[in-house]
């Protein structure tokens, strides 16, 4: 086995691992990093690019059918299912090299492509290599979670894993899981031809904004997708007749679905298999492991980032995560986490975005008393009424002082019109910065200015006012 002595040493090379590993070996460190499955981990593979280019092919089938509103008209497109999945693969392959281990050894990096795992509190050993580091880091992701319904490990299904690669297109597709995979993978599959049924146990899309999902919900149920909420799935089974699969799913209250196809999509579980922490005295839970403000773990010589660390489950976390870890072992500069300025998109159409606290969060934090909620609905700006995509709304959460708490958005555009919002809250800015702004029209991003101009309305134009102005006019 060969001994390598090193500065850091990393295990996982998906999106934290990678900009770990990138930007430490760039300004001086020696770095090995251990990746066992596919480098560029989930985002590349099967999570952020491949989701992103299947719903833009399916957006792409959708634009194709015309809009008889504009007076534009036409057939229905001719949709070639493997090709899809053809460009999907595209995809991946034309951004790969940006992640390839070619890549990261001409920067210098030691790359080792087995799975590791500790042998003890500074050593980490694979099938060839035994790595003794001043500094690990454990980036080794997340995976998809199964939950235990009875007849799942005798039927056939996908996980986010896995559906990106089948060329085949489903008849029907039952998607388990109302939460942003599901969303996304409810829409695109809708829009490029396949009947779509999603089950959420809970609400779909539990964590954003209640009127928002409503007005999503709408959008998707118009697109022939059925949703059913509040009502889990107990058990399932597959029956294969000349060559067609049927998959049967009993809900809580008896009620009986069939499709041909199955997703799961209930969330994903930090990927702790086969580490042996415990050889490095590291605590974890369910949740991943355990991590102070310094991303630190119990063993303060290893450091965890990204979706194992228990925290949000984010490209962009994992990179701020490496950013984090950077600072604090090669620059000796105690940096911590702040997540109050942390943004999330689910990229159906409309997008949904949001970052901050959200109307309850802030209330139960500061008082309903304290508390301005902001809205203002796509119905009344002028591009959206020109692309007729005025279903949405921009959504703002304001301490009463002017204080940006959070912010909500349902429309085209929301992952781009979100990241105002976010550098406000990262700046603690008020609320009157952005009304100042001078948007360029006509833009969707003019009702984030309106939301902003509207905490003002009350008081420009009450009766005070109106009579101070009257008063100035007689000078």
């Amino acid at each position: 086995m060969k001994q390598i002595e090193t500065d850091i040493c990393i295990i996982g090379g998906g999106a934290g691992g990678l900009s770990l590993a990138a930007g430490a070996v760039q300004v001086g460190a020696r770095v090995v990093l251990f990746e066992g499955g596919q480098m560029g981990g989930d985002c590349l593979n099967s999570g952020c690019v491949p989701s992103k280019a299947l719903l833009a092919a399916a957006k792409a089938a959708y634009l194709a059918n015309g809009n008889a509103a504009m007076g534009i008209t036409n057939t229905p497109p001719n949709i070639d299912f493997a090709a899809v999945k053809a460009h999907v693969a595209d995809v991946i392959a034309q951004i790969e090299p940006q992640d390839s281990i070619a890549r990261f050894e001409a920067l210098g990096v030691i790359v080792i492509p087995e799975k590791a795992h500790f042998t003890s509190p500074r050593t980490v050993a694979s099938a060839t290599h035994q790595v003794r580091a001043k500094y690990i880091v454990i980036a080794s992701g997340s995976q998809p979670m199964l939950p235990p319904i009875q007849g799942l490990d005798q039927t056939d299904f996908f996980s986010s894993e896995t559906i990106f690669a089948d060329r085949e297109k489903p008849d029907h597709l039952l998607i388990i899981g109302g939460g942003p995979i599901g969303v996304e993978m409810a829409q695109a599959h809708a829009r490029l031809g396949c009947d779509v049924t999603l089950v959420e146990a809970f609400r779909i899309m539990g964590r954003d904004d209640p009127a928002l999902v409503e007005i999503l919900k709408q959008n998707l149920s118009k697109a022939g997708i059925t949703l059913i909420e509040g009502v889990g799935v107990t058990s399932l089974s597959q029956t294969i007749k000349s060559g067609r699969r049927t998959i049967t799913a009993i809900l809580a209250n008896s009620r009986q679905l069939t499709a041909s196809h199955l997703l799961m999509a209930v969330g994903r579980k930090p990927a702790l298999d086969g580490l042996q922490l415990t050889a490095a005295k590291i605590r974890h839970d369910a949740k991943g492991i355990v991590t102070d403000q310094r991303l630190r773990t119990s063993n303060r010589h290893v450091y965890a980032i990204g979706d194992v660390a228990g925290r949000q489950q984010f490209t962009h976390i994992a990179d701020y995560h490496a950013g984090i870890v950077i600072r604090n072992i090669l620059f000796k500069i105690p940096a911590k986490l702040d997540d109050s300025a942390v943004p999330w998109v689910t990229y159906c159409d409309p997008e949904l975005a949001h970052v901050g606290l959200s109307l309850d969060d802030a209330t139960t934090r500061f008082g309903s008393d304290q508390v301005v909620c902001l809205e203002t609905p796509l119905s009344g700006n002028d591009r959206a009424i020109a692309d007729r995509r005025s279903e949405g709304m921009v959504k703002v959460i304001t301490h009463k002082n002017g204080r940006i708490l959070g912010a909500s958005i349902l429309a085209p555009a929301a992952g781009e019109m979100i990241l105002a919002w976010s550098h406000a809250i990262a700046t603690k800015a008020k609320i009157g910065s952005v009304a100042s702004l001078i948007a360029p029209y006509p833009t969707y991003g003019d009702s984030s200015k309106r939301a902003a101009s509207s905490f003002f309305t009350a008081k420009l134009f009450s009766p005070a006012t109106r009579r101070f102005v009257r008063f100035l006019l007689k000078f």
